[in-house]
């Protein structure tokens, strides 16, 4: 493997996107960083996953130039979100929040991941000729940190602590590189670990797209159902007629369901959503299981992990892609004026200006699915004065739609 250098500030695993956004957010500082994937960097361009950003993920890539804009109409690579309606099935009370009392262009978007990665990686392939030297990056190449010595002269053992050693494997023999940090911002937080956090709320989450009998309107749907949470996201551009359904069910339905026909499925979704909505047609489906994982702390000796790879998060109200977002963008901000990257101060100093986003998200998400899951008849009345007062009383509604918006700290 050939490296012009194998000494770097800081190095940054995984070119998902809040790598990319973190490596992007850094081009041009003090410090050299290399950005490391295990996969191409083309393999993500073809992925067709809908993310729902918040309007706050686009003020954030949209300086950048790596926010993808819908070319037309009916562009469904980025498809604003006007309007959010909440609702219980089988009780009283809405909330309807819209993007006209934040004077802001959407409340969020529905992205399709791969045109997200294709403006990402256009931005930071211009950021790596712009920064000749100071950017690296490789794919196809796997990383594993090392702290025993090392026989390569070029990244000797550090004994006083200001360096740390990663083994990078990919096209030819290995090497070692040694850094001031090593950034993870790839995988899960593994659920027995010391230090994670990990609660299962026996549930999956079933995922496809669905036609409507009438457009959008740019609109997303929440539906608290008895077995979960249900969510409608708009997919296919302003006046179209499809939407991403994130269908959480009880664990133990999730197979029984996607056995089901489309016929059948149709029926089981329709009486969950209601009249807010008439389904045409569906597409395939997939599954995944739901659990918190959180990373406590997020920091260790030169090293720490950002995005998913430091919590994962329940999918109502479609917080933890945004947290990882800000993850990047506060720590591209605490690194950047840093004379040591990897100091003890400065990353207690960003795992400390992180606990209250990272915790509120993770109470939010992990409220709402406890809240709202909750099988017991008697309670929809008092979740039906909840939905109520949220969308009676302005401050409240407010509060909720920041939050969702922008985070703890109602950001930028």
């Amino acid at each position: 493997m050939s490296l012009a250098t194998r000494e770097f500030d800081i190095v940054i695993l995984g070119a998902g996107p809040v790598g990319t956004t973190l490596a992007l957010l850094l081009a041009g500082s003090r410090h050299r960083v290399l950005l490391v994937e295990q996969r191409e960097f083309a393999a993500g361009l073809q992925d067709p996953r809908a993310l729902a950003l918040s309007e706050g993920a686009r003020q954030l890539l949209d300086p950048e130039n790596a926010w993808p804009k819908a070319g037309s109409a009916g562009d469904g690579r980025c498809t604003p979100i006007e309007s959010i309606h909440i609702s219980q099935a089988g009780g009283f009370g809405r909330t309807l929040i819209d993007r006209e009392n934040y004077r802001i262009p959407a409340l969020g978007y529905v992205v399709r991941y791969g045109a997200l990665m294709a403006c990402l990686q256009q931005a930071f392939s211009k950021a790596l000729q712009r920064c000749d030297g100071q950017l690296v990056c490789l794919e196809k190449t796997s990383a594993r940190p090392i702290d025993a010595p090392s026989a390569d002269h070029d990244a000797p053992h550090d004994p006083m602590g200001f360096w740390r050693n990663i083994e990078l494997t990919g096209n030819g023999d290995p090497c070692t590189v040694r850094t001031r940090l090593i950034v993870h911002a790839e995988g899960t937080p593994p659920d027995n670990s010391k230090g994670v956090i990990a609660r299962g709320y026996g549930q999956r989450a079933i995922l496809f797209e669905a036609g409507l009998a009438k457009p959008h309107g740019q609109r997303a749907w929440e539906r608290f159902t008895p077995q979960g949470p249900l969510a409608l996201l708009p997919v296919d551009g302003a006046g179209g007629k499809r939407v991403s359904v994130v269908y959480t069910v009880p664990e133990n339905d999730a197979e029984t369901l996607l056995a089901l026909n489309d016929v059948e499925i149709l029926e089981r979704i329709q009486q969950a959503i209601g009249p807010q909505a008439q389904f045409t047609d569906v597409g395939s489906r997939a599954s995944f299981p739901l659990k918190l994982r959180l990373r406590q702390p997020a920091v260790a000796k030169r090293e720490l992990w950002i995005g998913n790879a430091a919590q994962t998060l329940h999918p109502v109200s479609g917080q933890g892609f945004n947290l990882g977002l800000r993850d990047a963008a506060m720590l591209a901000q605490a690194l950047r004026l840093a004379l040591d990257p990897g100091s003890a101060p400065v990353l207690d100093r960003y795992a400390r200006s992180r606990q209250m986003d990272r915790w509120g998200a993770a109470g939010f998400t992990d409220g709402i699915v406890r809240t709202f899951s909750t099988p017991f008849p008697a309670l929809n009345a008092v979740r039906g004065i909840a939905l109520s007062a949220l969308d009676l009383i302005s401050p409240l509604r407010h509060f909720v739609a920041r939050r969702m918006i922008w985070g703890a700290r109602a950001w930028p």
